[in-house]
């Protein structure tokens, strides 16, 4: 029988030195400062801004009031942070945050993520009394192998690293880049720009192509939302193929961009958030046809360098897709897991 769900308890203000609250919208620019204070020193390669964090707020199916959490010290001023995210019917939850790094190594990290664990059994609880779920708890987190200190906190309280991923590169500019291939697609296929009447027809086409892929779940109206209009989305760099005789999406591309990244990353990038082929078009080229046209768009845009993320065991073969493409690995992360 499932337990009664406990009650949500916030790491110790007498230990941390910091007093605990969920996020308001009262926070957003305390709590973005808080992790773009944090980039600037530990340079990750993509963190929330605060369009993000507003879409973190607006969540129904991840409360604010109880998915996350903000550390403040004496001056009001955020210097930690944690929130989590699951979906009512998955198999797992998926934790983020940050600590300021003038408040790393005093146990704050530590409290965050025992927190994390704490809230992730609670909604565990909550959907195997309803009924939703049957799964034991697991919690996820991601980190980036240039972060050994994130590494450390997990190790140390019996996480493993269950996947790699690789950042990719492919120079757009400059004497190492090289004109996008050429990639005609079959008749009867069409390629054309990324419309908004087109946004559900792209969300099931997406949950058809990732259903074989490790780790993702199927994604509903409101998280399909928060994807295409998350702040940084490019409609205009971004691309479907439609199959002429059933209308239906057969793959697509949905790319981004954030202006802010070039003063830090040192380069203009075009960035491939989503590339997805429907299963029953797979072998067909439609993933080669949009990814080189989403290379002569970030050319013709001016981007320096077209990037994308890829599991290193991906079973469709992305990873050799994209070497053939001209793309290279350049940095690599590490997905940790827990069962709680």
């Amino acid at each position: 029988m499932p337990s009664e769900v406990p009650p949500l308890i916030q790491p110790d203000a007498s230990q941390t030195g910091l007093q605990w609250r969920p996020a308001t919208t009262a926070d957003l620019d305390n709590w973005a400062e808080l992790i773009a204070r944090t980039a600037a020193v530990e340079h990750p390669v993509w963190f929330e801004k605060r369009g993000d964090l507003v879409h973190v707020l607006e969540s129904t199916k991840n409360d604010p009031g109880t998915n996350t959490l903000l550390g403040f010290d004496a001056d009001g001023i955020a210097r930690a942070y944690g929130r989590i995210t699951k979906n009512p019917e998955g198999d797992k939850a998926t934790g983020m945050g940050c600590v300021d790094p003038d408040w790393q190594r005093r146990g704050v990290g530590s409290a965050v993520l025992a927190w994390q664990e704490a809230q992730t059994r609670r909604r565990f609880d909550a959907d195997n009394a309803a009924g939703r779920s049957t799964a034991r708890p697991r919690l996820r987190i991601q980190t980036e192998e240039q972060h050994p200190h994130q590494a450390a906190v997990l190790r140390a309280r019996g996480y493993d690293v269950v996947r790699w991923f690789n950042e990719m590169h492919r120079p757009l500019s400059g004497p190492a880049s090289m004109p996008a291939p050429a990639a005609p697609l079959e008749p009867g296929l069409e390629l054309s720009t990324f419309d908004p009447s087109l946004h559900e027809a792209v969300r099931l086409a997406h949950n058809d192509a990732f259903r074989d892929h490790w780790g993702s779940e199927p994604r509903d109206e409101e998280t399909w939302r928060f994807t295409v209009e998350e702040p940084t989305a490019r409609h205009d760099w971004s691309a479907v193929v439609v199959d002429a005789a059933t209308g239906e999406v057969a793959g697509y591309q949905l790319a981004s961009h954030d202006p802010d990244s070039a003063a830090v990353r040192g380069f203009k990038e075009g960035y491939t958030e989503l590339l997805g082929v429907r299963r029953a078009y797979r072998g067909r080229g439609i993933a080669q046809a949009l990814l080189a046209d989403a290379l002569r768009r970030f050319t013709a845009a001016g981007m320096d360098i077209a990037s994308l993320d890829v599991d290193s065991a991906n079973p469709t073969g992305a990873l050799a897709l994209y070497l053939g493409m001209g793309y290279s690995p350049v940095n690599r992360s590490m997905t940790w897991e827990k069962t709680l």
